[in-house]
């Protein structure tokens, strides 16, 4: 190995014996002033935490059923197809359907005449009434076979509407875009109103359903912010839209129910996963470091701390990772100033022991 190589290794080896005890020694180099960039350790107040597991939920889930009677004749889509909003996903024969329209056509046709005929005999008795020729009983008779008339014509165009719908129920559209989780009929079966057609979820909008003890509930309503974890290093985070808290306890468990909204379009999430929600509790002072700051050695973590023109490397502990940076929980102070970049800072340690880092 070469001394450049050398000299580069004894000081990182050095400054992580120092460890976490500041008062113990550590290797420094007291030289011209730093020529790489710095920052200065700034603790800053953030919502404390407690994490509890959660199940996703998709808001929109349904059961679509029959709501007529027929033989399905068209089944589109099966089992994990992927479903737009108002697609057909089951057809029925509409044979029964159809003569029941044209029956009813044919009603309101047969009322209409009805109508138009007692419309104008009221209108003749009407006018020979004004002229004092015949009685007024006889013009209340015509009066009320019109209304008569009338109402029979609105009801055979109320049955005409019915029937129309029983059209409309024959084609069965999905109520919003999803996935198919069950289908419960084949082609050719012979269904009944009620009877399910098939299951279906939207990934469009998604909740985390989350139990959490009753201790932390009044910190979880007062907050009302929770975040949902997407791995395991807590680095990739979705904020909850809306925190909903149940205002009622599990009286076997003693937990209440928290429901986590939010959008479910490129999060990686899908119904039926667990994941963790971390839910803020309260306020706390945390010192973050850009995860580029550390050093590695194995299982050591390090930083380069600079005071004035001394450059030393000091073992730190770190704490949760969230997003690029990292919480330091011992070794590092609020204040003190650390090299953004630890191999620019080692190899100006090299250089000031006389070598030239390669």
């Amino acid at each position: 190995m070469n001394l450049t190589r050398s000299l580069l290794w004894v000081a990182v080896g050095l400054g992580m014996l120092a460890g976490c005890d500041r008062s113990a020694p550590q290797e420094m180099v007291s030289a011209a002033t730093p020529d790489f960039a710095t920052a200065v350790a700034s603790a800053e107040v953030s919502h404390s935490e407690q994490v509890w597991d959660g199940v996703v939920e998709a808001v929109n889930q349904a059961t679509v059923s029959a709501q007529t009677s027929g033989r399905v004749i068209e089944l589109p889509f099966d089992v994990n197809d992927t479903v737009p909003e108002g697609a057909v996903i089951v057809r029925f024969t509409d044979v029964e359907q159809k003569s029941a329209r044209s029956r009813a056509q044919a009603q309101i046709a047969s009322a209409q005449a009805s109508y138009d005929e007692a419309e104008a005999a009221y209108k003749r008795t009407s006018d020979i009434y004004a002229r004092k020729l015949v009685a007024k009983a006889q013009l209340d008779q015509e009066r009320a076979r019109r209304d008569a008339a009338k109402a029979a014509l609105v009801a055979a165009q109320a049955q005409a509407r019915e029937v129309g719908q029983q059209m409309d129920y024959t084609v069965v559209r999905a109520p919003y875009s999803g996935i198919v989780t069950e289908r419960y009929v084949q082609i050719g079966e012979t269904v009944q109103p009620g009877q399910p057609l098939m299951a279906g979820v939207s990934l469009k909008d998604l909740r985390v359903s989350v139990q959490v003890p009753q201790s932390a509930i009044t910190a979880i309503r007062a907050m009302q912010s929770a975040d949902i974890l997407l791995d395991s290093e807590e680095s990739k985070r979705v904020k909850a839209s809306k925190v909903t808290v149940f205002p009622y306890a599990d009286p076997a468990t003693h937990t209440f129910t928290v429901r986590l909204e939010l959008p479910g379009d490129n999060t990686g999430l899908y119904p039926g996963m667990t994941v963790k929600a971390a839910f803020a509790t309260g306020e706390a002072r945390r010192l973050m470091l850009p995860v580029s700051a550390l050093v590695q050695r194995g299982e050591l973590q390090a930083v380069y701390v600079v005071d004035g023109n001394t450059v030393r490397l000091r073992q730190i502990r770190s704490g949760r990772r969230i997003g690029e940076n990292v919480e330091i929980l011992a070794g590092l102070a609020d204040g003190e100033r650390y090299a953004l970049d630890p191999q620019v800072a080692a190899q100006w340690l090299v250089r000031q022991h006389g070598g030239e880092p390669k």
